[in-house]
C-alpha cells in the first residue's frame, strides 16, 4: 500500500530536502505544495499543487482533492525579527494557517506532522526534553507555541517535530546559514564577531527531513525533539567551520549577544535532549562536523 503524503512549503529549505528524500521512498506518493509556482529543481516522482496556507478555502480544496494520509507542515514565517515587526503576517502564517490545516485534516482523517521550534522556550535552562514547560520571549516564539497548542488540542492525530537552528543548502535560496556566512567571510579576509553566550543543537536540514519522515511513516503521535546532537555556541560552530575549510580562525572574534541589537529577544540556552526520538523513532542525527561535510559536498 502506498502512503500519500502532502508537504507544505516545498520551495523552502526543509521542503526541498523532504521532496528529495520522499521521492526516493518507493512506498510514498508525494504531493508538494507551496505558494505560487513550483521552484524545485527536480520535477519527477511527485505532483505539485500551488497552495497558499493562509487561504482557508484553498487549503480545504487542495487537501480535499488530493486526499493525503499524512500532511507534513513545513511552511512558516521563521525570520524572528520580521515576525516581531509584522505581527499580523506572522500570526496569519504561523497560527491561522495551522488552524486551516487542522480543519482540513479533521475533514479528511489526515495525520498531521507539524514542525515547531526551540523558540517556544525562554532559554533559561536548556537543553530541553519534550516535557519541558514553554515560555516564549519573542512574538515568533509565541506564534509557534500557539500553533502547537492548536495542534495538541485539535482532536486529530498528530506528531510535532521541534527543531533548532536548521542549516543546509537548497536550490534558489536567498537566506544563508552560519556555515556559509563564516566560510564566505573568512575567504574574503573579513573579521567577524560571533557570540559565545548562546547555546544550540544546530540541525542539518537533511536530518530534520529524516525526522519528519520517521514521524510520518510511523504516524508516531506526540512531541519529538528533532535536532542535531552537538551542544554548541555560534562561536564554536564558526571555529569548527574554519577548521573544516582550513580557513584563518584568527579572524573570528568572540562577542556576547548584548553587542548586537536585534528587535526580537533570543533564548540564550536551548538545545534538545534526543532520548525520545532515538528510542521511539530510531532517529540518529549527524554530528556538526559531519553536517559541514554534507553541506560542503553540495557546494
Amino acid at each position: 500500500m502506498k502512503k500519500r503524503i502532502l508537504i507544505t512549503g516545498s520551495n523552502g529549505l526543509l521542503g526541498q530536502k523532504l521532496v528529495d528524500l520522499l521521492t526516493k521512498q518507493p512506498q510514498v506518493e508525494l504531493i508538494a505544495t507551496a505558494r505560487g509556482a513550483n521552484r524545485l529543481p527536480f520535477g519527477d516522482g511527485y505532483e505539485y499543487q500551488p497552495m497558499d496556507i493562509t487561504d482557508r478555502q484553498q487549503v480545504l480544496d487542495v487537501v480535499g482533492r488530493t486526499r493525503p494520509q499524512v500532511i507534513i507542515h513545513t511552511a512558516a514565517m521563521t525570520n524572528v525579527d520580521q515576525c516581531e515587526a509584522e505581527k499580523e503576517a506572522c500570526w496569519a502564517q504561523n497560527v491561522r494557517a495551522v488552524e486551516y490545516l487542522i480543519e482540513a485534516c479533521r475533514a479528511n482523517d489526515v495525520f498531521l506532522v507539524h514542525v515547531s521550534t526551540d523558540f517556544i522556550f525562554d532559554g533559561a535552562d536548556g537543553p530541553y526534553d519534550e516535557e519541558a514547560a514553554a515560555n516564549p520571549i519573542s512574538f515568533y516564539g509565541w506564534s509557534k507555541y500557539a500553533a502547537e497548542k492548536a495542534v495538541i488540542h485539535s482532536g486529530i492525530r498528530w506528531g510535532i517535530a521541534r527543531t533548532i537552528l536548521v542549516y543546509g543548502i537548497a536550490h534558489d535560496m536567498s537566506r544563508t546559514n552560519i556555515i556559509l556566512w563564516v566560510k564566505k567571510s573568512l575567504e574574503e579576509g573579513k573579521n567577524i564577531k560571533v557570540v559565545t553566550d548562546q547555546w544550540r543543537t544546530p540541525t542539518l536540514a537533511e536530518d530534520l527531513a529524516l525526522g519528519c519522515w520517521l514521524i510520518a511513516d510511523q504516524e508516531a503521535e506526540g512531541v519529538f525533539n528533532i535536532s542535531g546532537k552537538d551542544f554548541l555556541t555560534p562561536y564554536e560552530m564558526a571555529i569548527k567551520t574554519a577548521d573544516y575549510f582550513r580557513l584563518d580562525q584568527s579572524l573570528i572574534n568572540q562577542a556576547d549577544s548584548s553587542t548586537f541589537t536585534q528587535p526580537a529577544r533570543r533564548p540564550p540556552r536551548t538545545g534538545f535532549i534526543l532520548d525520545k526520538p532515538r528510542r521511539v523513532l530510531g532517529y540518529e542525527p549527524k554530528s556538526f562536523e559531519e553536517g559541514i561535510a554534507v553541506l560542503a559536498g553540495q557546494l
